[in-house]
């Protein structure tokens, strides 16, 4: 775990500047591999903070052309500090990954 500066705004135009913990990506990528090598949907805390993982589906997804529904691992709350893994590639594949971490103001968070 490693402790950041986060801006939040809590009202109106008003913004503060707070340490928040987040957790190291490795931490992140070993608990989403766990989660995907059971395949099973999960949904609760992790790591400190708001988490969930969506097995891959047969079905596509709503007006795409993928053939599939890929698997999806998602940390964090949007616009504090977010990270998601999408197996886009099938289950077997790499997951790509994105960071939301453009409230993060100080701390190695800055670099994945």
């Amino acid at each position: 775990m490693v402790t950041v500066k986060a801006k939040i705004k809590t009202h109106g135009r008003y913004t503060s500047v707070v340490p928040i913990v987040v957790p190291e990506f490795e931490e992140v990528r070993t608990f989403a591999a766990a989660l995907h090598a059971k395949g099973q949907p999960w949904k609760g805390e992790a790591l400190g903070w708001p988490a969930e993982y969506n097995p891959e589906r047969p079905e596509p997804p709503l007006e795409s052309k993928m053939t599939f529904t890929p698997a999806d691992f998602c940390i964090g709350e949007s616009g504090i500090w977010f990270f998601s893994l999408m197996w886009e590639q099938g289950r077997d594949a790499e997951p790509v990954e994105f960071l939301d971490d453009r409230n993060i103001v100080a701390g190695p968070t800055l670099v994945s």
